[in-house]
């Protein structure tokens, strides 16, 4: 039963990417293209999105994390660790990079390969590729990564 829910989760999430256009990164890109305001190509309905995703998101934590516990879980999954290390600066960095030359994020790459769209299964190929090559430095026996008790990554 905790699948079917997930996946109608993610459903709903898809939907949403599709009906706001966020699945297609000509959007994003017009709404990063600040210098294109004179010439009327600029887009600000992304930042409607993020202003809805954040409300949602703002309310939705505050209430959840009232519970005793997660519905599909044992227990919740908080970042205990306040340190800012080298992983927090360099992972949304390269993420934006990502995002502003692409047009696309995980999420909605995922939705626009339904769509058959080539630069979408170009990202993804390219998004997975990064994952396993992080995994694999992060791996490394002279990789700088801490790993204490408290990181829910080992839990």
């Amino acid at each position: 039963m905790a699948i079917l829910i997930q996946f109608a989760i993610g459903m709903i999430f898809g939907l949403g990417l599709i009906i706001s256009g966020m699945s297609n990164p000509a959007k994003v890109l017009n709404f990063l293209d600040v210098g294109g305001i004179p010439a009327g190509t600029w887009d600000a309905s992304l930042a409607l999105v993020m202003v809805g995703a954040v409300a949602v998101t703002f309310i939705g934590f505050r209430q959840v994390l009232k519970l005793t516990r997660p519905f599909f879980a044992e227990r919740f999954y908080v970042p205990t660790r306040t340190d800012i290390d080298p992983r927090i600066i360099v992972g949304p960095a390269i993420f934006g990079v990502g995002w502003g030359l692409a047009g696309f994020c995980p999420g909605p790459a995922l939705t626009a390969l339904g769509f058959g769209s080539t630069s979408a299964f170009i990202f993804v190929a390219a998004m997975f590729t990064g994952m396993v090559l992080a995994r694999f430095i992060a791996n490394l026996p002279l990789s700088p990564r801490i790993v204490t008790p408290a990181d829910p990554l080992e839990s």
